[in-house]
């Protein structure tokens, strides 16, 4: 019996003092990570009101930055209240942590594979030029595709061989096809109309890029394809996806407000095209990928 009682005497407040640390020490790493959360919620929330209110919009997809906002700031009130977080157990917080982890590290590599060809250059020479479509508007072409065009301009003076092919339909909220738009814009520009060719029927960049095929040969010619910066790799793989097979890719510049917004809407067209097999040219019959 006594060597129970000697077993089972515990320093109580020793005891007592090392939970509080611990405590302590999670609660202020929990009130650190209510503080991040919080701001990054309203800077979510300014970023979209911005949007909204001053750098203008081409459709409603800037509304996520408010969604953002909101879920930040809630991630912010459960890491502040305790008596929130005991509401739910373990297991559920342990696995909304890994899923977020996860997607974390899911759109940091997309994001990279998308900076990656920020910078794309493409050699003199191309058969054809394509200019991929953005929004038309009444006053004229949006800043987005002012920047594909003015550098299509530089291309196509330098190489006055080169054909141009503008590629693009017309929006429930454009005045005419992009097509038209960018037509008149090149030829305004010094641009010699017999060499512009238009596609004005597709409605994305893979439609633009399928759709322009019927104009060119896809598997002989040098094609270079003029985007923004931003939107050059999900482009080139929709590209090679579509079956051309001498493509290069030439980055225009891109609205510097609106950088952030683009690069985070780029990940989920890079996913969504992805597990679509978008980037995939699959040849009938051969069931080999093609590179």
């Amino acid at each position: 019996m006594a060597r129970k009682k000697k077993r089972d005497i515990i320093p109580i407040e020793k005891r007592k003092n090392v939970i509080k640390l611990e405590d302590r020490g999670r609660e202020r790493v929990l009130k650190r990570s209510a503080w991040t959360f919080g701001i990054l919620g309203l800077l979510c929330v300014l970023y979209c009101v911005s949007i909204w209110a001053f750098l203008g919009y081409g459709s409603y997809f800037f509304l996520i930055w408010g969604v953002l906002g909101a879920g930040f700031g809630l991630i912010a009130l459960f890491c502040a209240k305790p008596a929130i977080r005991r509401r739910f157990p373990l297991w559920l917080l342990r696995t909304f942590w890994v899923c977020f982890a996860l997607g974390l590290a899911i759109l940091l590599l997309v994001e990279g594979l998308v900076l990656s060809r920020c910078n794309a250059k493409a050699e003199d020479g191309a058969d054809y030029l394509i200019v991929l479509g953005a929004q038309w508007k009444p006053e004229g072409p949006s800043k987005v595709l002012r920047y594909r065009l003015d550098e299509a301009i530089h291309y196509l003076k330098v190489n006055r061989e080169t054909k141009v092919i503008v590629s693009g339909g017309k929006g429930s909220n454009e005045p005419i096809s992009e097509a038209d738009g960018m037509y008149d814009y090149l030829v305004a520009h010094g641009i010699d109309a017999s060499r512009i060719l238009k596609e004005d029927k597709s409605t994305n960049t893979q439609e633009n890029l399928q759709f322009c095929a019927a104009l060119l040969n896809k598997t002989e010619d040098q094609v270079v394809i003029v985007t923004n910066n931003f939107h050059v790799y999900r482009a080139e793989q929709l590209a090679k996806g579509a079956g051309y097979r001498k493509v290069q890719m030439l980055a225009a510049d891109s609205y510097a407000p609106m950088q952030v917004h683009n690069l985070f809407r780029e990940f989920f067209g890079v996913t969504k095209d992805f597990f679509m097999g978008h980037f995939v040219d699959w040849q009938p019959g051969d069931g080999n990928e093609q590179e």
